[in-house]
């Protein structure tokens, strides 16, 4: 068993004072059992704000103190933050950091779609990232990636037991139901527990924001791979504990054939 905690928040257009945010939440995960701690995309910044001048490398001021953070609480840390690109736009990266790792994962698909243009100023990645904590994988996935099964389907086949997804949804008629519906659908495409931690919704937590970006709906949802939800958040700030059992994966995939079974892609 792995507990997991998603931390629902609204972030500023401060990275300082979301490293605040951050470090109040993986204190209050870390003392309430939690191994990993997920705070959503956008983590370091919220969307709606140019993001190049802010974009750092893994190695740089943001992410270290984030890395630190993990080190006090001996936890494993998941946090959108936004990195350089050599075409001078930035990679939309998840910071994975903590027990012994610093690594990050780009995300793959990006959110040209409802009339945003992510690809304007982000550049795709191309790899899939799995590490483990405590014996048990995990693969990882952003926001817009969650319509994507075959990426799922991937890490399901590198033997991820959860992913974790960390969003900004953004907001619109259906996007909620179109939301819980994609997490139980990619938990039962993989067999694996989907754990999807959202930016709260501005409107919830006060803070105003650039109406035309993606900066959340709230309702983090975590289902394992029959599709059941084991834990669901509101539109505002809040702390969701999952423990991830790995027998459900095995026991899931087992009964559902869904990885065995298929026979395109």
């Amino acid at each position: 068993m792995l507990r997991i905690g998603l931390c629902q928040l609204t972030s500023s257009d401060d990275p300082a004072e979301n490293l605040s945010l951050i470090r109040d939440g993986v204190a209050r995960a870390a003392s309430e059992g939690a191994r990993v701690v997920v705070f959503p995309e956008a983590a370091m910044v919220r969307f709606g704000v140019p993001l190049q001048p802010l974009a750092e490398p893994l190695d740089g001021p943001w992410a270290k103190s984030v890395a630190a953070i993990a080190a006090e609480h001996d936890v494993l840390v998941v946090a959108g933050m936004f990195t350089p690109s050599d075409d001078g736009r930035v990679r939309n990266t998840l910071l994975i950091t903590g027990l012994g790792r610093h690594l990050g994962y780009d995300k793959i698909h990006l959110y040209d779609a409802f009339g945003f243009r992510e690809s304007d100023t982000v550049a795709p990645g191309t790899d899939t990232v799995t590490t483990s904590v405590d014996g048990i994988t995990l693969g990882f996935a952003t926001c817009y990636d969650i319509r994507f099964p075959e990426l799922f389907r991937r890490l399901g086949d590198n033997d991820a037991t959860a992913v974790l997804v960390p969003t900004s949804w953004g907001s619109g008629e259906g996007k909620r139901q179109q939301w819980e519906v994609l997490v139980r659908a990619r938990a039962l495409d993989s067999g694996c527990w989907v754990l999807g931690c959202g930016q709260a919704d501005p409107a919830a937590t006060g803070v105003a924001v650039n109406p035309k970006a993606p900066t959340g709906i709230g309702y983090s949802t975590a289902a394992d791979g029959f599709g059941h939800v084991h834990a669901a958040a509101g539109p505002g700030a809040e702390l969701l504990l999952v423990d991830v059992d790995p027998e459900v994966t095995r026991k899931a995939r087992a009964a559902t054939g869904a990885l065995a079974n298929r026979r395109l892609g």
